[in-house]
């Protein structure tokens, strides 16, 4: 109960946001373990009420700034594409990757799937955006984009794959929208998630994708 309310205190009136959290609460309702990949610090993992929850990430100020707001239990900083030497297989009923894999190469990041779906016992989930979106970086903070994920891919891969945030056409960068008053555009933003884009990623602003592992 908590958790919940604190996710209403939080982000109401963002319903796109609000919508994605619950997405992800309810595919992982079943994992009592999560290993947050990329966790950065303000990870919606904090949302959820799991037994426990690890976050990895290789930028220390993130972290630091993670631990201070409490988002997991543990925390540990090293490259993801190292995160195959890291854990165990089946070590944890889930691992997340949110807005992560479009930081790495292609190659990079089929490997680092590849890890996931060994590492978990249950569940990988995996947020990204939909199609190639430009970001640049500030020096070493490693936000870059180098890849672009469509649904297809994604359930070439054994995903299932919901679409986030709306109509792609409302949003740009970080999925900030393009249009004022942001309250308004949001509000048509998350109608056209209900209405379409949550059943049609193909056009929506980011696609979540989730795979059942065994």
């Amino acid at each position: 109960m908590k958790n919940r309310f604190n996710l209403f205190k939080e982000l109401f009136p963002n319903l796109p946001v609000m919508s994605y959290v619950l997405e992800i609460k309810r595919s992982l309702k079943d994992c009592k373990t999560l290993l947050d990949v990329g966790c950065g610090s303000s990870s919606p993992i904090r949302f959820l009420n799991k037994k426990k929850t690890v976050g990895v990430d290789i930028h220390y100020p993130l972290i630091d700034e993670a631990l201070s707001k409490g988002t997991h239990d543990e925390f540990y900083q090293f490259d993801v594409k190292e995160i195959g030497k890291q854990f165990t297989q089946k070590e944890f009923d889930s691992c997340v990757a949110l807005d992560l894999i479009e930081h790495l190469s292609k190659k990079d990041s089929y490997r680092l799937i590849r890890d996931l779906e060994r590492i978990a016992s249950k569940k990988v989930l995996i947020f990204t955006p939909n199609g190639f979106m430009t970001q640049m970086t500030k020096h070493d903070d490693f936000q870059e984009h180098l890849s672009g994920w469509s649904a297809n891919e994604m359930r070439n891969l054994g995903y299932s794959v919901i679409g986030i945030f709306g109509h792609k056409f409302f949003r740009g960068e970080k999925h900030h929208l393009r249009f004022r008053p942001k309250l308004l555009w949001g509000i048509i933003s998350h109608l056209t998630h209900c209405l379409y884009t949550r059943a049609h990623p193909e056009s929506a602003t980011a696609l979540l994708c989730i795979k059942a592992v065994s």
